[in-house]
């Protein structure tokens, strides 16, 4: 997939499947994969363990270091693409599962990875994602935070262009239907870069 995406983002409350979705995107499209909770301080994740939900000032450094490493991951795919045996290649997305709950959340990912990101949201009902919280281990977000994820879980507006995807369908469904819907995205914004480039080479001939 020759995604224009440098980031995709894959986004919800916790239960929803975002790490192996994501894991499962990006070794499907020989990408890369960052996963939100590995960059949350130490304090972030006793807070959590605890049942306690963070606040804006214990999320922003998070995010902050998140970016840090996406940005940091890009440069190493972009340096392996340049020394690669067949130069010219795409270099791969990075997937990025991270809850993104919050509007002001996902403008801060958006304003320090830059335009070329994708959200793709990972909906499903609260019962289905309770049961397979309750039915986890080794994780550190307890269920009884998920009304409180399910409360700060504010809607994608149109003018982010997400793509919303049921968690209800098998996971190998879910990345499937994913990874056409990027295809699908691809092909269209490359069409539209073809169709204004070939204008304005009938412009700059006289038409």
């Amino acid at each position: 997939m020759n995604s224009l995406a440098k980031f995709v983002i894959v986004m919800g409350v916790s239960g929803s499947g975002k790490t192996e979705t994501a894991r499962r995107l990006a070794a499907a499209t020989k990408g890369a994969l960052l996963d939100a909770d590995d960059y949350h301080p130490a304090e972030n994740v006793d807070h959590m363990r605890r049942g306690l939900p963070l606040d804006d000032a214990m999320r922003w450094p998070w995010l902050d270091a998140l970016c840090q490493a996406a940005i940091a991951t890009r440069a190493e795919l972009t340096s392996r693409a340049i020394a690669a045996p067949l130069p010219g290649l795409p270099t791969p997305p990075i997937f990025i599962a991270c809850s993104a709950l919050k509007r002001r959340y996902r403008d801060f990912l958006r304003t320090h990875l830059g335009a070329d990101l994708i959200f793709v949201f990972l909906d499903g009902p609260r019962d289905l994602i309770l049961d397979r919280m309750n039915n986890r281990a080794g994780h550190f977000m307890p269920a009884a935070l998920l009304d409180s994820q399910l409360a700060d879980l504010e809607p994608l507006g149109p003018d982010e262009d997400p793509l919303t995807i049921s968690i209800m369908a098998p996971i190998d469904d879910i990345v499937w239907q994913v990874l056409d819907d990027l295809t699908a995205r691809n092909d269209r914004e490359s069409g539209t870069e073809a169709s204004v480039s070939a204008d304005e080479k009938t412009t700059s001939t006289g038409g």
